[in-house]
């Protein structure tokens, strides 16, 4: 109850007209940001950094408007996903499996209608998991040490054949593949070379951009010039833009789990919208579909993951306010900024700040209402994209690519390699083989790596810490059932077809 006090406190400093407006000015240049593959919050937030110190804007208002950008891009970056499979973070890597279907089938809008619902759903369960459960959840997630990471993120590895149709040994080669990539660069202990082949600019590994962008977008292109005339549609463009009552009863559940998920997901620092997204999907899966309609234009397989990764953004702001503990490269620059308004995150700051933590939460859902109210009706709008005929659409989709890549680094090479790995997704998308465990796989490698070491050095090198606590205990057991249930069921239909 005092928790809910506390929140009506916050909406004051929340609907105060400047906190307002910066507010929805900062979900719209997140969600224009997140349609631009490339630009990320990151550069968004870097940016107006020091605008904001300039100007002397106070620091709920200052953390409103940053925040904003933050969680607008999830969905912004849902648009570009769904519409041309061009994601532009790993979390709506997820999104594109069945929301690029949904796009090939002429249901882009009910699919873009859908990500904004789950969205707004996702936000709101993780806010006011934020605004409950913040100081127990924050002291929950110290509990989690190297061993521990190790064993979530192997437990997101075991989502895999969520992903893996026909062929689950497809499913963990491109895994391997992924883990191969994310161990280019320099050697985090030893700081040796690793699969540089003697090339400078590997030396700081494979940049994600680079790498997605590449296997998703350029693949796209080159199996768009694989078809038919230069002069028609991508894609059949229907005329229902939201998506029926009845589909949206269907995705609710899914929404639900899916935002719980990502939320405590998102309170792990370093786990961040990827895991949560992946083991949301993956998890939805296992428990609804049983039509076998995931991956082939599910809407619930747009929901769940849309869901988990906007509540995974609110739920990694608990470490950040209330350890200090930034749980992804975009909240370690919010860290930033914070520190630079002369605020300083820790157990302390809902005591004595109480006008930036509730003022933030409060601020938050206003966000994602004005996130929905915005979007659902320029649907319309954004699926007109796809009426634009393939002379037109395929540069501009190819030449987005390029400047998206060229911007993270401002390096030729960079666009060579897009070029390479767009050819090696396209020869992989003709075999069949997955391309979502690639990213998973060069996303987590090296957070794998990381942790591993670190357990086994506080460890003297004794594998047992992987096992050592009941915690990492739990999770070890969750990922063999993960493994084995799925396996036990698919034996029991096999049995159940064969005539005796």
């Amino acid at each position: 109850m005092e928790s809910f006090l506390h929140l009506i406190d916050g909406f004051a400093v929340a609907l105060r007209p400047l906190n307002v407006g910066f507010a929805l000015g900062g979900v719209l240049v997140g969600t224009v940001v997140g349609l631009l593959p490339g630009i990320g919050p990151i550069n968004a937030i870097a940016i107006l950094i020091p605008l904001i110190f300039a100007a002397g804007i106070p620091p709920e208002s200052a953390l409103i408007l940053l925040a904003g950008i933050y969680y607008g891009s999830q969905y912004g970056n849902s648009i570009s996903t769904i519409l041309l499979n061009v994601p532009g973070t790993t979390s709506s890597v997820v999104t594109a499996i069945d929301g690029y279907a949904l796009t090939q089938q002429g249901r882009a809008g009910p699919a873009l209608a859908t990500a904004a619902v789950a969205s707004f759903v996702g936000g709101t369960l993780a806010i006011f998991g934020l605004v409950l459960f913040a100081p127990i959840l924050s002291s929950w997630a110290l509990r989690f040490g190297p061993a521990e990471y190790f064993a979530l993120m192997v437990f997101a590895f075991a989502a895999l054949s969520s992903f893996a149709g026909s062929s689950l040994a497809k499913a963990f080669a491109a895994t391997g593949l992924g883990l191969l990539l994310a161990s280019v660069g320099l050697d985090p202990n030893s700081a040796v070379p690793r699969f540089t082949f003697g090339e400078l600019r590997l030396f700081d590994g494979l940049d994600f951009v680079v790498v997605t962008i590449g296997l998703f977008a350029v693949s796209e292109v080159l199996l768009l010039l694989e078809g038919s005339r230069a002069g028609e549609q991508v894609h059949r463009v229907v005329g229902r833009v939201l998506m029926t009552a009845k589909e949206l009863a269907s995705s609710t559940w899914g929404m639900m789990r899916g935002g719980l998920v990502g939320f405590v997901v998102g309170v792990l620092p370093g786990a961040g919208g990827t895991i949560a997204a992946f083991v949301a999907y993956g998890l939805e899966q296992r428990v609804t579909d049983r039509e076998g309609t995931f991956g082939k234009g599910d809407l619930r397989g747009v929901a769940v993951p849309e869901a988990a990764s906007n509540a995974a953004a609110t739920g990694a702001m608990i470490p950040l306010l209330t350890l200090g503990i930034p749980g992804s490269a975009t909240t370690a620059v919010l860290l930033g900024a914070l520190m630079g308004l002369n605020v300083t995150p820790g157990p302390l700051l809902i005591e004595r700040s109480p006008e930036i933590f509730w003022g933030l939460a409060a601020s938050m859902y206003l966000g994602n209402l004005f996130l929905l109210l915005l979007n659902l009706p320029l649907v319309g709008v954004f699926i007109r994209i796809l009426t634009l005929p393939k002379w037109f659409l395929i540069p501009g989709v190819a030449g987005m690519s390029f400047v998206a890549v060229y911007a993270v680094n401002s390096s030729v090479f960079d666009l060579f390699l897009m070029v390479g790995f767009g050819l090696l997704g396209y020869g992989l998308r003709k075999v069949g083989v997955p391309l979502a465990p690639v990213i998973l796989g060069l996303v987590l490698g090296p957070l794998m790596e990381r942790n591993l070491r670190r357990a086994l050095a506080l460890s003297d090198g004794d594998w047992a810490v992987l096992v050592a606590s009941p915690l990492s205990i739990s999770i070890w057991l969750v990922t063999a059932l993960g493994l084995l249930v799925p396996a036990v069921l698919w034996f029991r239909r096999r049995r159940r077809r064969v005539p005796s």
